[in-house]
């Protein structure tokens, strides 16, 4: 199994990338080569994930790939875009306050 494996579901994310998806970050070709990165990580976890687990992740901040297993000999493969921006800061919202622990 490879990433050519997946080239119809990688088409089809690309298609939704280059007309609905801003990134700052990477241009329509990084994400192309992203993607493939990714799904070859995503087989190499789920060609050796634990006994009992039906899923191979890989993610970055951008996109999550996510290989399940389907009951066939070839697993579904999912591509989620993630929610990301380089200006989110990490500050608590106002309606929590910090806990100091005293040692």
């Amino acid at each position: 199994m490879t990433a050519e494996t997946f080239k119809r579901e990688i088409a089809v994310a690309m298609r939704a990338y280059e007309k609905y998806v801003i990134c700052i970050d990477k241009t329509p070709d990084d994400f192309r080569a992203s993607l493939r990165s990714l799904t070859a990580k995503a087989i190499a976890a789920y060609e050796n994930r634990a006994p009992g687990m039906r899923h191979g992740i890989a993610l970055d901040k951008h996109v999550t790939v996510i290989l399940s297993e389907s009951g066939q000999e070839r697993p579904l493969c999912g591509i989620y875009f993630n929610l990301h921006s380089p200006y989110q800061r990490n500050a608590l919202p106002k309606t929590v306050k910090e806990v100091k622990i005293k040692n």
